[in-house]
């Protein structure tokens, strides 16, 4: 069953209505492979969090934002509903994928197989230097989750994952892994928002960064994995009451 998206009126509005009521945009792209530059910022815009699920993306919003034609706007579209980050509903509209319990728990299956393998080999090379801005990071996310701004901690908790992510030295395996968030990310600046989340990962990201710090590859992956499946619990619960709901 379709969860509540947080979109509320988003299906009545164009595209570039829903960004600027958010205060986001998808940034204009240089002249070149069209395709390619329109695929990124498409992506980008999701990985941020600029839209949300249920959106729908019209394709001409989208081209005359990023100053294109329809054309490299629809193959970047096609090619983000080949990796599961859009789905096509009709010839016009792409949407952003609704929340659904089945769709969230492939990709808490995913992410943590995937980060989990990461850390465990971020941990073999990973420099003092990116341990030290991991730090930074982290803090940025306590503060901003102990204060309630809903966006700062969502990026900041991102880019906590994927710095670690990015720290294995794995490029296969990091495009992998920032795949999953382009798909988690519309789901989660929601979800930050609107429900009362268990577990805000603070701890776990104490224990992964001193794993990384003693280069102890298997407690890393233990805390990657664990910070994962902890922060999943409260998304899980409400999907699962919204189910019971409906049945």
């Amino acid at each position: 069953m379709k969860a509540s998206n947080g979109a509320s009126g988003g299906e009545h509005m164009d595209t570039k209505s829903n960004l600027l009521q958010r205060g986001r945009r998808v940034s204009p792209v240089e002249q070149g492979s069209l395709s390619a530059r329109c695929y990124l910022a498409l992506r980008n815009a999701l990985l941020d969090g600029s839209f949300r699920p249920g959106d729908r993306i019209v394709m001409r919003d989208v081209a005359d934002m990023l100053g294109t034609s329809v054309t490299p706007i629809r193959e970047a579209c096609l090619r983000l509903v080949s990796e599961f980050a859009l789905e096509i509903r009709s010839r016009r509209f792409i949407h952003v994928p609704d929340v659904t319990l089945r769709r969230y728990e492939q990709l808490k299956v995913l992410r943590t197989s995937l980060e989990g393998l990461a850390a465990k080999f971020a941990a073999e090379k990973i420099t003092k230097s990116r341990i030290a801005q991991l730090r930074k990071i982290h803090v940025a996310y306590v503060s901003a989750e102990a204060e309630r701004r809903v966006q700062e901690a969502f990026r900041s908790n991102r880019e906590f994952h994927l710095g670690v992510c990015e720290a294995a030295g794995l490029d296969m395996l990091y495009n992998h892994i920032e795949m999953l968030w382009v798909s988690m990310s519309p789901i989660l600046v929601v979800y930050y928002g609107e429900i009362t989340l268990k577990h805000l990962g603070g701890e776990e990201h104490v224990t992964l960064l001193d794993a990384l710090e003693r280069r102890d590859g298997a407690a890393a992956q233990r805390a990657m994995r664990r910070d994962i499946e902890l922060g999943s619990d409260s998304i899980l619960d409400h999907l699962a009451a919204l189910d019971a709901l409906s049945d």
